[in-house]
């Protein structure tokens, strides 16, 4: 079997945000993004703050943040506070090939998170689109194991099935729905529940809802990654 060339693929998945920001309104780059307190253009910036860090500034970042995922990526983006749309959509073009943190597990880690992101940006301003399947179905798999996102936890015990993809995982009740769906809901954005059936889909919406009511005062879940 051909290895799957992760690095590759998140450089796809930043050219195609580059093109998806390079389209945004002053109105669309301040819209709320699925991620709470984080506007489109918070989380934009938010895919590449890590592409800069050196290992020293990652720690720095990290101390800083008390170790806590939401508050180091709060502390990652306050260096780009001052930058306009064109500078971010600069920033982007920029960093297409992710170095430094993101360019983790071979590029995983840019792919999934920018992934996830994309679709952060794209579903609250109605802008829907058809994730390619080679990049999707490596995102799938790569979220299920990823530290950072509630996507093992929320998945625990269910059958996961795509609708429209040739991709399934676990066992226990099915969930099942458009891969993209399946992607966001496993990491935490309610968001995509409305488009998922089977009897494991209320067992997942439970869960998501419980860590949304664990989290608050805290900082959102969507956060973690």
């Amino acid at each position: 079997m051909t290895e799957v060339d992760l690095m590759r693929l998140a450089e796809e998945e930043r050219a195609d945000l580059a093109a998806l920001l390079r389209t945004l309104s002053p109105t669309q780059w301040e819209t709320r993004s699925l991620c709470p307190d984080w506007t489109v253009r918070d989380v934009a910036v938010h895919i590449v703050s890590y592409d800069e860090l050196s290992t020293p500034g990652i720690v720095a970042t990290f101390l800083r943040g008390g170790l806590r995922v939401r508050t180091v990526n709060d502390v990652a983006l306050t260096r780009y506070r001052d930058l306009t749309a064109a500078d971010i959509i600069d920033l982007v073009e920029r960093h297409q090939r992710p170095r430094g943190l993101t360019s983790g597990f071979k590029g995983g880690i840019a792919l999934t998170d920018g992934t996830i992101h994309q679709q952060d940006i794209r579903r609250p301003l109605g802008l829907a689109r058809e994730i390619p399947e080679h990049r999707l179905v490596p995102v799938l798999d790569f979220s299920l194991g990823a530290p950072t996102l509630p996507s093992k936890r929320n998945s625990k015990g269910l059958r996961l099935t795509a609708t429209d993809l040739s991709w399934s995982r676990g066992d226990g009740p099915e969930v099942s729905g458009p891969g993209e769906a399946l992607l966001m809901a496993v990491a935490g954005r309610p968001d995509a529940l409305d488009q998922l059936t089977g009897e494991g889909a209320s067992v997942l919406a439970d869960r998501i809802t419980a860590r949304s009511r664990r989290s608050q005062g805290t900082g959102p879940t969507t956060r973690e990654t």
